[in-house]
């Protein structure tokens, strides 16, 4: 499996995909740490994956979406943005909505 059919494949098995440097519970960087924090105020169940550990999906992911930074939240297996796209969004409400919607479905 090369590196797109793996992303691809994440995406669709998860209605919400997060990839962050580190993990939820010991980010990496201050921005995933912001963005994993955001996804729990919202109660979301998502899924997350290491571009630290895997230097192939970190290249893959800026390929993917053309967004040369992390962390990247997918939702129902679109780019939603990075974490300050994010703090926007939860500040307008918008985030919540999204997730909500997202788990529904």
């Amino acid at each position: 499996m090369n590196t797109q059919d793996k992303i691809r494949q994440q995406l669709g098995a998860s209605r919400i995909v997060l990839y962050m440097k580190g993990t939820p519970q010991f980010p990496q960087c201050g921005f995933s740490a912001k963005a994993a924090q955001l996804l729990s105020a919202c109660g979301a169940r998502y899924d997350s994956y290491d571009v630290l550990s895997d230097p192939e999906l970190r290249q893959g992911l800026k390929e993917h979406s053309n967004w040369p930074t992390f962390p990247q939240l997918y939702v129902n297996g679109e780019l939603v943005g990075g974490c300050d796209i994010m703090t926007e969004l939860y500040q307008k409400g918008e985030l919540q909505k999204l997730v909500t919607e997202a788990i529904a479905q």
